[in-house]
């Protein structure tokens, strides 16, 4: 699937909720549905800087495809990762690279998060294209 129809899921399960306590419960959900996070993962190196939570993110190319595992220590910032890892997991680099990712603005996300946790998606994401970018670099 690509990442614009996986965004377009996103959007409408995200148009069912009307206030945004809901949507919190909803991206606490999606926190706990994210993939376990392998212990010996939770290293400096996977931490992202520019997030006050801990998150963790790992990558890896596999078929010309990047696939993320990520956690967090916080709740929210868990369910953030969590979207964000659909979204871009199983993409290949340019596809991640290029993807605008419009769905944050489209269901209030970045608006309706703390300064603080605003960086935090920022720093994902900006991680999560750094890996793309060097596993798109790394194969031509």
């Amino acid at each position: 699937m690509r990442i614009e129809e996986i965004e377009q899921q996103v959007i409408e399960e995200f148009s069912s909720f009307h206030d945004w306590m809901d949507k919190y419960e909803y991206l606490i959900e999606l926190g706990k549905s994210l993939p376990p996070f392998d212990e010996k993962n939770k290293v400096e190196q996977n931490l992202i800087s520019g997030c006050q939570s801990r998150v963790w993110l790992d990558a890896r190319l596999e078929n010309g495809r990047v696939y993320y595992t990520a956690d967090s220590d916080a709740i929210i910032t868990k369910g953030i990762v969590s979207l964000l890892v659909r979204v871009l997991s199983g993409q290949a680099p340019q596809d991640i690279l290029n993807a605008n990712l419009a769905f944050i603005e489209t269901i209030g996300l970045k608006e309706n998060l703390s300064p603080t946790r605003a960086n935090g998606l920022l720093a994902m994401t900006k991680q999560m294209k750094t890996y793309a970018l060097i596993f798109g670099t790394n194969r031509s």
